[in-house]
């Protein structure tokens, strides 16, 4: 069982003003987040949540984060439980789930080929010098792709005792672990086994202990992120206890709303290398080449990529249900009970109809139903909740009541957190998203951001041309504008003796153009000439009358271009695209 969050290493432990996240589980979360749920984009794209999901609003003086928290269905909700070493005791609030859906959806890396094809005539002519075999003489072969007090002083540990939605809280110090790690035990919260000197140092830095669980009759359904928010100027993303809890090669996704780009303050920054994307797989191989880029010299693990950086209003397409000013929760007060989904749908939170079908517009919805107007025995959710009045006899009064208590749960986890997601998407004009990929025995420190209003955009968009050629071989123009021949049309090949998995390697300052400790670029454009050359591209003078060109402009080879409007070629990334490209020949 699982949750989402925790993070990185880097060289020292991070300041006292750092909260670490970790969770208690006895398994890794299954979710939908960094490679899979994002959709939004044609085709079939799943985007893969497995992982850690967290939302900085970079503010001075102040933290807000919020932490996408997922419980597997198949455990037992009740033995959740999770772990934050905090500086001091923050306030909490319930988060929005359709907030962290649409950042996912609008920002995943999308990677794809817009298609055009050489126009042949009776010749022809041939696109490249390639030996029958497919090999070369230049090195190259063309492979398969594969608010805090001081402390407790021995006594009662306990600071804070708090609910939000559908959690418990308590917030604990002491000048040891063994007083909280028995008031945990005895209070049904998970201890983390062998994370005891962990969190002595957490403890040593001053920070206070806040445990959280799912409040008793809560289950997997009732699970929501949660908004932890506390002065400090210091934003930093727990990594030393994840170890104790985390699986090999996890994702970390870290999205942050600013008024400019961020940047990781203690990790390096990389840009891999884009020639060990498969561009003829829509990125198959993403997952595989963040993680060996950011374990490249110099990243040593302690670095991120960045995903996309731009304006904010990327997620406006998907943000349909982040808030919807119809939402009230008055009308449910006095209301009788049998009337409830008819005002749910009329305020967009559900649609139960024909007697048969309910759909929940809100992913709490169904959770408060089940809470306040629970199903009877020998019915199912949408047999009783689409005919309330013909199931009226058998509707729980009790649990029901007037409405109140249905109508402050409405407040408190859909409609507030609702409201407080949009006004973050409309204040704050720029959204970063970053990722990596780390294991538990690189998660020795605490990653920290800052804005560097000096850095460009990245887009979330990644095109490649490819230009097909008539004797079946093609020429791909990375979104860079590099070309790379590619024998027979695909498959993407293996550039043998080019191990570099990041291009460039760097550190971001607060302000100015990142500071390279690696760049790779100019020895990957000599690979890129030697393997081009090696197979007759460019097209020589004399073979061609003109130097060869992918351009619509090229007087010796015009092409007809089939490429799809509106990138309605994309397809996946990390690992997902699982569609085969289909190439046209001539």
């Amino acid at each position: 069982m699982s949750t989402k969050l925790m993070w990185k290493r880097a060289s020292s432990l991070a300041a006292a003003a750092c909260a670490a996240f970790t969770l208690a589980q006895s398994r890794p979360a299954e979710a939908c987040g960094v490679n899979g749920c994002d959709g939004g984009v044609p085709g079939p794209m799943p985007v893969n949540q497995d992982g850690e999901n967290v939302l900085f609003v970079l503010n001075p003086g102040e933290v807000e984060v919020h932490i996408q928290i997922s419980i597997d269905p198949d455990t037992n909700a009740q033995k959740f439980a999770w772990l934050v070493p905090i500086a001091q005791i923050p306030e909490f609030e319930v988060g929005s789930q359709p907030l962290f859906d649409a950042l996912l959806q609008a920002s995943v890396p999308q990677y794809g080929l817009s298609q055009s094809f050489e126009q042949c005539g009776d010749d022809s002519i041939s696109g490249g010098l390639t030996s029958p075999n497919g090999g070369t003489d230049g090195g190259f072969d063309s492979g398969s792709t594969g608010e805090a007090t001081t402390g407790a002083t021995g006594g009662d540990p306990v600071l804070l005792k708090t609910t939000a939605g559908a959690f418990e809280i308590v917030v604990l110090q002491d000048k040891t672990v063994a007083p909280i790690k028995q008031w945990l035990i005895d209070n049904d919260f998970l201890w983390i086994d062998g994370a005891d000197d962990t969190f002595q140092q957490y403890l040593d830095e001053g920070q206070v202990i806040v445990a959280l669980k799912l409040a008793g009759g809560a289950d997997e359904g009732d699970v929501h992120p949660i908004v932890l928010r506390y002065p400090s100027d210091e934003n930093c993303f727990p990594l030393r206890l994840t170890r104790f809890s985390s699986v090999q090669d996890m994702d970390i996704r870290v999205f942050l709303l600013a008024s400019g780009r961020a940047a990781p303050t203690n990790y390096r920054h990389v840009l891999v290398n884009p020639l060990k994307i498969d561009w003829f797989n829509f990125a198959s191989n993403y997952k595989d080449v963040i993680t060996k880029a950011v374990d490249e010299l110099e990243a040593d693990g302690l670095a991120f990529v960045t995903e996309y950086a731009g304006a904010t209003s990327i997620t406006a397409p998907f943000a349909f249900n982040v808030y919807n000013p119809n939402w009230n929760e008055a009308p449910f007060v006095g209301l009788p009970p049998e009337q409830v989904i008819n005002y749910l749908n009329d305020q967009g939170l559900t649609n139960c109809f024909n007697s048969s079908f309910c759909f929940y517009n809100h992913p709490l919805i169904e959770g408060l139903l089940g809470e306040y107007l629970p199903v009877p025995d020998g019915l199912t959710p949408e047999e009783f909740y689409a005919n309330l009045g013909v199931y009226s006899e058998q509707i729980d009064d009790m649990k029901w009541g007037d409405g109140s208590a249905f109508s402050a749960a409405l407040v408190d986890r859909i409609i507030a957190p609702g409201l407080h997601a949009q006004d973050l998407l409309d204040t704050y004009p720029y959204l970063t998203r970053m990722y990596t990929v780390i294991s538990p025995n690189e998660m020795i420190a605490d990653p920290t951001f800052h804005i560097n209003p000096d850095l460009d955009d990245v887009d979330n968009v990644r095109i490649a041309g490819n230009y097909n050629l008539c004797d079946g071989n093609s020429v791909v123009t990375l979104p860079d504008g590099r070309e790379i021949f590619v024998p027979d049309g695909g498959p993407w090949p293996d550039f043998i003796g080019e191990m570099w998995w990041a291009e460039e390697i760097s550190q971001v300052a607060l302000k100015g153009k990142p500071m390279h400790l690696v760049n790779n670029t100019a020895a990957i454009n000599t690979k890129i000439e030697a393997w081009n050359k090696s197979h007759g591209w460019p097209r020589s003078d004399a073979a061609t009358g003109t130097a060869g060109s992918t351009g619509d402009d090229d007087a010796g080879c015009g092409c007809t271009s089939d490429q799809p409007q509106n990138g309605a070629a994309l397809l996946g990334v990390a690992g997902l695209g699982l569609l085969a490209l289909r190439r046209r020949r001539r």
